[in-house]
C-alpha cells in the first residue's frame, strides 16, 4: 500500500514537471525566440530599406545632370534614309550638306569642393558646350580638364560654392553578391536611384574600351546613366556606370561600371598632368589556352603567353623572351593578358618590379623597369576612326600579333573590323566586328593607311572578307 502511494506521488510529480516544462516552452525564453524569429525578416527588410534611403540621401546631392551640345556635319541618319526614297528625291531634291546641332545627356558626380566632376569620356568627347545641373537646380557651364578615351574616363570642372561631394571608396574590396546602388539621369530623368548586386567582377574583352576591368551589375542602368556613380551600401563610390549590354537599347539586367580604383588613378593624372601616364612593358601577348598549357606542361591554363618582344623595350632589356608565360607582376598573379595589361598600365613609370615567367617548365623572376606608354601625340599615330566618321561606316584597326592570335588570323594580312555604324553603307553588306578585310577592289590591304587610301575614291568597292576559316566577297556602294 505504501509502495502504491509512493508510485502515485512520483507519477504526479513527473506529470507536473512535464506540464511546467510545456508552460516554459510557451511562455519562457523559447517563446520569445519564436516570436523574434517571426519579426526578424520584417525588421531586416525595414533595416535594408532604411539603408537604401540613407545611401540615397548621402550620394544624391553630389550626382549631377550633364547636357552637351555638339555639331554634326551631315543630316541625321533618319533624314538620310528619308531622302534615299525616290519620291522625296524627285519632289524635294537632295538637301545640301550643312552643320546640324545635336544634344547629348549623361551623368556625373562631384568629387571635391573645388568643383571637379567625374564622368565618362563618351559623354563629353564631342561637346562644344557642357552644362551641369545640380539637384538643387543650380546650373553651371563646365570646362573639360582632361579625357581618356582608352578607359572612357573624363574630368570636367565647374566654379561654385558649397558644392556637395561624393566619397570615393575602395573597389578592391567589392565582391560578387554585394549590394550596390546606381544613381544618375537615365533618359534625362534626374536623381534616379536603382539597386541591385554586383553580378561579376573583372569583366574584360567586351570591346568597349582599350582598358577593361568592369564590375557587372544588375542594378538598372539606362542611356543617360553614363558617368553616374555606383555606390556600396555605405554610400561610397566604388564604380562609374559606363555601358549596358542590350539588344533593345534599354535595360536588360547587364550593366558595366569602371572600378573606382582605376578611375582614381586616371583622374589624378588628368588633373595633375592633363593626360594619362601609363606603364609600358613592350610585349605582344595572348591567352594561355588549355592546349597551350598542355604543350608547355602547365597544370592550369593561366598567365599571358609572350608572342613577341618589342626591340629595346623594357621587356627585352629585362630578358623577357618569346614563349615565356608571364604568371605574376610585382607579386600579383596574372591570370590572363587583360590582367597583365591593366597591372602594367597602373605601374609608375621607371619603377622596378619583379616579373615572374615560366620558361622551360621552370619559374624565373626578372626585374623589369617599367617604361611609359607612348600617347598618340608622341607617336604621331591616331586612334581608329569611330564608325560614325569612318569611310563607309566601318571602323578598322591594325592586325597586331595579339589580335591575330585571339581571332585566329596569325598567318593572314589585312585590317580588322572594330565596328560598323548602323544604317551605314557597310551595315547592309554582311560585315561584322572581328572580320578581316584582306582586299579592296582586288588590291591587297595590309594596313589602316592602305585601307583608307583604297576607300577614299570610288563609286563601289569589292571587299574580300575573312571570317574565321571562311572568306567571301561583298560589295559596298557609298551613300551619295
Amino acid at each position: 500500500m505504501v509502495q502504491k502511494k509512493i508510485y502515485a506521488i512520483v507519477k504526479a510529480a513527473c506529470f507536473m514537471a512535464i506540464l511546467l516544462s510545456g508552460l516554459m516552452i510557451v511562455t519562457g525564453p523559447f517563446a520569445n525566440a519564436a516570436d523574434s524569429s517571426m519579426e526578424d525578416p520584417r525588421q531586416r527588410l525595414e533595416s535594408l530599406g532604411q539603408a537604401f534611403r540613407d545611401v540615397s540621401n548621402k550620394i544624391s546631392p553630389a550626382v549631377v545632370y550633364i547636357s552637351t551640345v555638339y555639331t554634326m556635319e551631315s543630316l541625321p541618319q533618319q533624314y538620310q534614309e528619308l531622302f534615299e526614297n525616290e519620291f522625296f528625291r524627285r519632289f524635294f531634291g537632295i538637301p545640301e550638306q550643312r552643320d546640324y546641332q545635336r544634344r547629348g545627356l549623361g551623368s556625373g558626380f562631384i568629387i571635391n569642393e573645388e568643383g571637379y566632376i567625374l564622368t565618362n569620356n563618351h559623354v563629353v568627347e564631342k561637346a562644344e558646350e557642357i552644362n551641369v545641373t545640380l539637384p538643387d537646380k543650380r546650373e553651371f557651364t563646365a570646362e573639360v580638364i582632361g579625357t581618356d578615351p582608352m578607359s572612357d574616363v573624363a574630368v570636367i570642372k565647374i566654379e561654385g560654392k558649397n558644392l556637395p561631394t561624393a566619397e570615393l571608396g575602395d573597389s578592391s574590396t567589392a565582391q560578387v553578391g554585394d549590394w550596390v546602388i546606381a544613381v544618375g539621369t537615365p533618359y534625362g530623368l534626374s536623381q534616379t536611384v536603382t539597386a541591385g548586386i554586383i553580378s561579376a567582377v573583372g569583366r574584360a574583352n567586351i570591346g568597349i574600351v582599350d582598358y577593361e576591368d568592369f564590375f557587372q551589375t544588375d542594378a538598372a542602368i539606362n542611356p543617360g546613366n553614363s558617368g553616374g556613380p555606383l555606390v556600396d551600401i555605405a554610400g561610397r563610390v566604388i564604380g562609374m556606370n559606363t555601358a549596358i549590354f542590350s539588344k533593345s537599347g534599354g535595360y536588360q539586367g547587364i550593366g558595366f561600371a569602371i572600378p573606382v580604383n582605376m578611375v582614381r588613378g586616371i583622374m589624378e593624372s588628368l588633373i595633375q598632368k592633363g593626360r594619362v601616364v601609363r606603364g609600358w612593358l613592350g610585349v605582344s601577348i595572348q591567352p594561355v589556352t588549355r592546349d597551350i598549357a598542355d604543350s608547355f606542361g602547365l597544370q592550369s591554363a593561366e598567365g599571358a603567353l609572350v608572342a613577341d618582344v618589342t626591340k629595346d623595350s623594357p621587356a627585352e632589356q629585362a630578358g623577357v623572351q618569346r614563349g615565356d608565360i608571364i604568371v605574376s607582376l610585382n607579386e600579383k598573379p596574372v591570370e590572363n593578358p587583360t590582367v597583365l595589361k591593366n597591372l602594367v598600365a597602373q605601374k609608375e613609370v621607371d619603377s622596378i618590379v619583379p616579373l615572374t615567367v615560366i620558361r622551360n617548365n621552370k619559374k624565373k623572376t626578372l626585374q623589369v623597369k617599367i617604361g611609359e606608354l607612348a600617347t598618340e601625340e608622341q607617336t604621331g599615330q591616331s586612334r581608329p576612326d569611330s564608325p560614325e566618321s569612318a569611310p563607309l561606316g566601318i571602323q578598322v584597326q591594325e592586325l597586331t600579333p595579339d589580335i591575330a592570335a585571339q581571332l585566329g588570323y596569325e598567318q593572314e594580312k589585312g585590317v580588322v573590323v572594330a565596328g560598323v555604324k548602323p544604317g551605314s553603307p557597310a551595315a547592309g553588306s554582311n560585315i561584322q566586328r572581328g572580320d578581316l578585310i584582306q582586299e579592296i577592289n582586288q588590291t591587297p590591304i595590309d594596313s589602316v593607311k592602305a585601307y583608307k587610301k583604297a576607300v577614299s575614291k570610288g563609286e563601289k568597292f569589292l571587299l574580300l572578307i575573312r571570317r574565321g576559316e571562311n572568306t567571301f566577297f561583298t560589295v559596298i556602294k557609298p551613300a551619295k
